[in-house]
């Protein structure tokens, strides 16, 4: 798993997204809206599409997983495959110690 770096500043998103929301009155469509500001922040539109998306979901102005959710979700996985590690440690352990109790005797 390869972590991309950020190109663009939480700033600069967010005042794309408000440039979108606010400037849709102004375009004929939102999509319009999205190609002529990310034109101008230097992003391809389908980004700020996705920015877009998903500060209507954290906001619950549409349906879908919440950033919170995803960073939740994320942390329980990381967990489980820490717990299954420990888990297979104390197995292999076990198995161990049962096997040279059971040679001592």
């Amino acid at each position: 798993m390869t972590k991309t770096t950020n190109k663009y500043s939480p700033e600069l998103r967010e005042r794309a997204v408000r440039m979108v929301s606010d400037g849709a009155g102004q375009h004929e469509s939102r999509w319009a809206a999205i190609v002529s500001i990310s034109s101008k922040i230097g992003c391809a539109p389908q980004t700020l599409n996705e920015w877009v998306k998903k500060v209507e979901i954290d906001t619950g102005q549409h349906g879908g997983i919440t950033t919170e959710q995803v960073e939740k979700i994320k942390a329980l996985e990381r967990e489980v495959r820490e717990l299954k590690q420990a888990n297979e440690i104390l197995r292999k352990a076990s198995a161990y110690f049962a096997q040279a109790g059971s040679t001592a005797h």
